[in-house]
C-alpha cells in the first residue's frame, strides 16, 4: 500500500512532457512513464529523452530524489545564470586525481553554476596545459550536460546555446 502512495506522489512531481535535468545525462523531456520487471519486481521509471544527442534514459521513479534529478531551470534564471558565468572564479588543483574527483563532485550536484564552473576550469587548463583522456571526456560531458539544460530553458537552438556559452567562458 505504502509503495502505491509513494508511486503517486512520484507522480504527481513528474509528469509525461516535463522538462527534467538529470545531474550526469543532462536535459530532457519525460517521454512515458513504463513498468519494467529487473530482478523478478516490477519497478516503474520515467523514459527522458534527452534534448542532445537523442538518448533516452531511464530513470526508476522511486530514485529521482537520491540520483538529484529536477525541473529544468526557467528561462529567466537561465538568462542569470549567462550572465554569471563570466565572473566564475575557478581555482583547481594541480593534482589530477584530486581535481578529477573535485570536478566530479560539481558535476554530481547538479548545480548548473558548478558545472560552468567545470567547463571554465577544464577549457583554461586544455589551453594551458592540455587534459588528459579522462578530463577531455569530463569537459566534453560538463559542456552537454550545460547546454543540454540551457536548450530546453530557453527554447534556443544547440548551435546557439554553444556559440552563447563558448563567447562567455572563454573571456
Amino acid at each position: 500500500m505504502w509503495r502505491d502512495i509513494h508511486i503517486l506522489g512520484v507522480r504527481d512531481l513528474f509528469q509525461i512532457g516535463d522538462k527534467v535535468a538529470h545531474p550526469m545525462h543532462g536535459a530532457g523531456v519525460i517521454d512515458s512513464i513504463v513498468q519494467r520487471r529487473v530482478s523478478g519486481q516490477v519497478q516503474e521509471y520515467y523514459q527522458l529523452k534527452l534534448s542532445v544527442g537523442n538518448m533516452v534514459v531511464m530513470v526508476p521513479t522511486d530514485n529521482t530524489g537520491e540520483i538529484g534529478m529536477r525541473p529544468v531551470v526557467s528561462g529567466a534564471k537561465a538568462e542569470q545564470l549567462m550572465s554569471e558565468m563570466e565572473g566564475i572564479e575557478v581555482d583547481m588543483t594541480s593534482n589530477w586525481n584530486r581535481r578529477y574527483r573535485e570536478n566530479l563532485v560539481r558535476l554530481k550536484s547538479g548545480d548548473l553554476l558548478e558545472v560552468a564552473r567545470v567547463v571554465k576550469g577544464l577549457r583554461r587548463r586544455e589551453s594551458q596545459r592540455g587534459l588528459s583522456n579522462g578530463e577531455r571526456k569530463m569537459l566534453h560531458t560538463a559542456k552537454q550536460i550545460l547546454i543540454s539544460e540551457l536548450v530546453l530553458a530557453q527554447s534556443l537552438p544547440y548551435e546557439t546555446v554553444e556559440s552563447s556559452i563558448d563567447t562567455v567562458l572563454s573571456n
